[in-house]
């Protein structure tokens, strides 16, 4: 250990001659700890509602999803797609077809989302975690064909679960222009009959505008046969999305796009980390205050170790030294506080996950969930630590050097 920081440390623990130094520095480093604490409980918050959000999707979106990087279809026979469905990665794959149309109900007009899927999007999903009604999911039996509706899009069209008459469903033929003596004839019409469930992804992307049918029925109505806009893939138990999703795209080319979960839902996670990286740097603002404290304490334990000071220099020690202890003291006193934050933020986080403290609100049911989700991410625990320090030493570097030329000399 060198002499300034064997100095610095005793310094801090040791006694001095006005009691208030000593509770500035314990005022100084509770100030630290505090906005350290703080910025771990604020982060975690974020990324509890973050981990919720996708775990929504998780019931609806696939692991991976490829798609063609240019037009909105390929060839449900394309070479690459066939050589993908062989790939020792892949558990289940699930070619899917996605188009715009027109619902009419009862008097009522909605455009909706239909998305078409392979009989094996049960394996694909857990689609069947999110059904509500008596009835069962289904996409087709013999010659008739079901479409499972969100529920919100169920209740603006005035539905329940199960609907007797079916669904009218228009979709514009492709290339065509609208006839305007029959308008009709330049779509492409079927219906869809109810198999008593609707699903709720609790998302209103999903819930208020898709409808869940047969990969058959969307081809036919888009006028699209032997043709997909996307791959869905659900990989094998024990594999990285990430590196999996890596090798896809240097198998695929540039002609596909592979996305993970996160990728597919880009704009609201992208929200999400925006108001994140904004929490935060508001946070580190608050953080560089607290750490004005430091100054306010290092400035009266120069004054109060003058003597000192003057001691050290006869034994040969120069200014640019005695800055250093002080400066040690100072990156002693904010690496104290932040320990004791972190400990502080990350004990808070583990009682609100397991008892739940911190409520939504009073009225009962009107949120997702009843508490404030958390979820403690070590990279958030290391940026935070890391911040704490950097902050301090900026906090401190000059005011040391201009305290010391004005106090010591």
């Amino acid at each position: 250990m060198n002499y300034e920081l064997f100095i610095a440390r005793r310094y801090l623990f040791a006694k001095k001659s006005h009691h208030a130094i000593n509770i500035i520095s314990g005022i100084s480093v509770l100030g630290v700890a505090v906005a350290t604490m703080a910025m771990v409980v604020t982060l975690s918050v974020f990324n509890g509602f973050q981990d919720l959000v996708a775990d929504l999707f998780t019931a609806f979106d696939a692991e991976l999803r490829v798609t063609p990087a240019d037009g909105q279809t390929v060839s449900i026979k394309d070479a690459a797609l066939l050589e993908l469905k062989k790939s020792d990665a892949v558990e289940v794959y699930t070619p899917v077809l996605e188009g715009q149309a027109l619902v009419v109900q009862n008097g009522r007009q909605q455009v909706v989302t239909i998305k078409g899927v392979a009989d094996n999007f049960t394996k694909q999903t857990r689609i069947e975690e999110i059904l509500y009604g008596d009835g069962s999911f289904c996409l087709h039996a013999d010659i008739l064909e079901y479409g499972v509706l969100g529920i919100q899009l169920a209740q603006q069209l005035g539905l329940s679960a199960f609907f007797e008459d079916p669904l009218q469903i228009y979709a514009p033929k492709p290339g065509e222009r609208v006839n305007i003596g029959n308008p009709l004839s330049s779509f492409n019409h079927d219906e869809l009959q109810s198999p008593g469930v609707v699903f709720m992804v609790r998302q209103a992307k999903y819930d208020a505008n898709y409808i869940l049918t047969s990969l058959g029925f969307a081809q036919r109505l888009f006028d699209r046969q032997g043709r997909v806009s996307s791959v869905e893939l659900k990989l094998k138990d024990g594999l990285k999305a990430d590196k999996v999703k890596a090798q896809l795209k240097a198998q695929l080319g540039e002609r596909f796009k592979v996305e993970d979960r996160y990728e597919q839902q880009n704009d609201v996670f992208r929200v999400m980390r925006i108001e994140k990286l904004i929490s935060y740097f508001f946070l580190s603002f608050i953080l560089l205050v607290a750490c004005f404290n430091i100054i306010g304490s290092l400035s009266m334990l120069m004054i109060d170790k003058r003597q000192d000071i003057q001691t050290l220099r006869s034994l040969g020690a120069n200014d640019s030294q005695i800055c250093t202890i002080f400066r040690l003291e100072g990156h002693i006193i904010s690496l104290a506080g932040a320990l004791l934050g972190l400990v502080l933020g990350t004990v808070l986080c583990w009682i609100q996950q397991e008892y739940g403290i911190v409520t939504m609100g009073d009225s009962e049911g009107s949120f997702i969930i009843e508490t404030y989700p958390v979820s403690v991410y070590l990279t958030d625990i290391l940026l935070v630590l890391v911040t704490v320090l950097a902050v301090g030493w900026l906090a401190i570097w000059y005011p040391v050097k201009y305290l010391a030329g004005k106090i010591l000399n």
